[in-house]
């Protein structure tokens, strides 16, 4: 079964403000696939469910109003020896309809019937 996963864009004004910081992720990966590099601290326990077909909803401002299709979670070490999940995103924005959503911390699951329908 497919899962979401859905984070808050903390600082972000729109889903243009969005593209342009993303752009500065953009990487091209050993496939030879392009992708934008996020990160998060924990990897989600259900990865697989979300590799298979999920995809990144983002609150901009208090509503979902973008998602990005994942396809790659990859535990990874940083600089300082500190363990952390890397994502690896497609760099189309597809909008989607306005679903006011709390703020939240870190990231939730977000179950297909709960997610807001593409524009």
């Amino acid at each position: 079964m497919t899962v979401h996963l859905l984070k808050y864009a903390v600082g972000v004004s729109d889903i243009a403000h969005l593209a342009v910081l993303q752009a500065e992720r953009r990487a091209v990966l050993a496939d030879g696939r392009e992708a934008v590099l996020g990160h998060t601290r924990r990897m989600p326990r259900r990865a697989d469910e979300v590799v298979a077909g999920g995809s990144l909803y983002w609150i901009v401002r208090g509503v979902i109003r973008v998602r990005q299709r994942l396809f790659g979670l990859v535990e990874a070490t940083d600089a300082e020896g500190l363990a952390y999940c890397q994502m690896q995103l497609d760099p189309v924005l597809v909008p989607t309809a306005a679903a006011p959503h709390r703020p939240i911390q870190g990231w939730r699951y977000l179950a297909p019937a709960a997610a807001p329908p593409d524009v």
